[in-house]
């Protein structure tokens, strides 16, 4: 598959800094911004780090609330650029983790701004001790790689400093 230029993939652990990165890049950019959100405050602690990503994001910013709806929402927006928050919780948000990978990549290739996805890089965490959760990394690892086929550049970051990838 072509990579698409517009799309950049930013990967990385648990608080590794991403979203902050993910969102300067962004904010490198021309506006308008769209923040499309995959999440949702369903405890408190997950209320309280949507927060503090709502908090960090200033004025110039449209909060869309995309939850599972991602690939809609990305092409109902196909001249803002976007920040899409993130991957984990659009698969999380899914029955079994059964994404439309396709429906995602072909959202990506119609958009005409730039688009920057974040995305948690679960094979660097700890092992899931259940099943449901080695189904989950599993999952959430096939769709980094359908992201990152179609990227132009994919990022890792650690402890808040991005290493740009090679392609293959």
């Amino acid at each position: 598959m072509l990579a698409i230029p517009e799309v950049t993939l930013v990967l990385g652990g648990t608080r590794s800094g991403k979203s902050g990165f993910a969102q300067r890049l962004v904010e490198g950019l021309p506006g308008p911004w769209a923040y499309l959100a995959t999440g949702s405050g369903t405890d408190s602690d997950m209320a309280t780090r949507i927060a503090a990503h709502r908090d960090r994001r200033g004025a110039g910013w449209e909060t869309i609330e995309a939850g599972a709806a991602l690939a809609p929402a990305l092409i109902h927006t196909p001249d803002q650029v976007a920040l899409v928050d993130s991957l984990g919780t659009w698969v999380a948000a899914h029955h079994d983790f059964a994404v439309d990978v396709d429906a995602l990549t072909k959202a990506l290739a119609v958009r005409v701004a730039a688009t920057v996805i974040v995305s948690d890089e679960v094979g660097l965490g700890v092992h899931p001790s259940t099943e449901v959760g080695r189904q989950f990394r599993d999952a959430l690892g096939l769709v980094n790689q359908a992201v990152a086929s179609v990227a132009g550049a994919v990022w890792l970051v650690v402890a808040g400093r991005g290493l740009r990838l090679e392609s293959p």
